[in-house]
């Protein structure tokens, strides 16, 4: 996996900077939610998925309160328990694949909701499994970079059981280390014992292949990928998209 483009900064800043904090936390309380149900219990320590959406709640300054509200709705089979995961697929502007995961306690209204942001934003919908192929699983940590040597940074990754590692840019300050998934703890674990800073670490979903968009099919790429992370039930959006960097820069501004 070799580069890492503007976008990729811009869209994990836009995360952090620009979400409304209530859709967030909403967000965040339904992974919560979820996690107990699907990964064995209420317990972090027992559950590797609850766990990772505890971290995530608490990078995102999610009060205490909160999560510990989420995870005792979930255990008492309260309000939320009933949430369904599902996947829509489809393609941007250009024919980049979008993948777009949800949770949602109404399906009707996810399906129409979706369907409308890729009409309205030069998108088509698909069918199920016409793009997930492209995309396969892994662990992904943010090292802060913090003046090391990057070949530094990046054979302890590969010591701790890495399977990859992007080369930061010059204007990077973290170092992206991929894992399998199943590994990704147990790489987070050696990483923190070799005293670095792990910024974050999560599951995801990572393109096999990318589709070079320019100009305004790359503008409406984005476009489209904003408007779906807008909507109250979308946890995530997976594409395989590459962004110029002056056009990224041009879409943040």
């Amino acid at each position: 996996m070799s580069g890492h483009s503007k976008w990729h900064q811009i869209r994990r800043q836009k995360g952090v900077n620009d979400s409304r904090r209530g859709q967030l936390f909403t967000r965040l309380g339904r992974e919560i939610i979820v996690a107990v149900r699907e990964g064995g219990g209420g317990d972090p320590d027992a559950n590797f998925r609850l766990r990772m959406a505890v971290q995530h709640a608490r990078e995102a300054n999610m009060p205490m309160d909160n999560i510990e509200r989420s995870i005792k709705r979930a255990v008492g089979g309260g309000e939320g328990v009933q949430l369904a995961e599902l996947t829509y697929e489809g393609y941007a502007p250009g024919g980049a694949a979008i993948l777009v995961q949800v949770m949602t306690d109404n399906r009707n209204r996810t399906a129409s909701e979706i369907r409308n942001v890729f009409s309205r934003n030069g998108g088509n919908l698909g069918e199920s499994g016409c793009v997930d192929w492209i995309f396969e699983p892994k662990g992904v940590i943010e090292v802060k970079i913090d003046g090391k040597s990057a070949d530094d940074l990046t054979m302890a990754a590969i010591d701790a059981g890495a399977d990859d590692v992007d080369t930061p840019g010059p204007d990077d300050d973290v170092l992206m280390v991929y894992t399998e998934p199943a590994q990704l703890e147990t790489v987070r674990q050696a990483l923190e014992t070799k005293k670095l800073d792990v910024v974050k670490a999560e599951s995801t979903l990572i393109p096999k292949t990318k589709v070079e968009l320019v100009d305004k099919e790359a503008m409406q790429a984005l476009r489209l990928i904003e408007k779906l992370e807008d909507l109250d039930d979308v946890q995530n959006v997976y594409t395989n998209a590459e962004i110029p960097d002056e056009v990224a820069e041009q879409y943040a501004s």
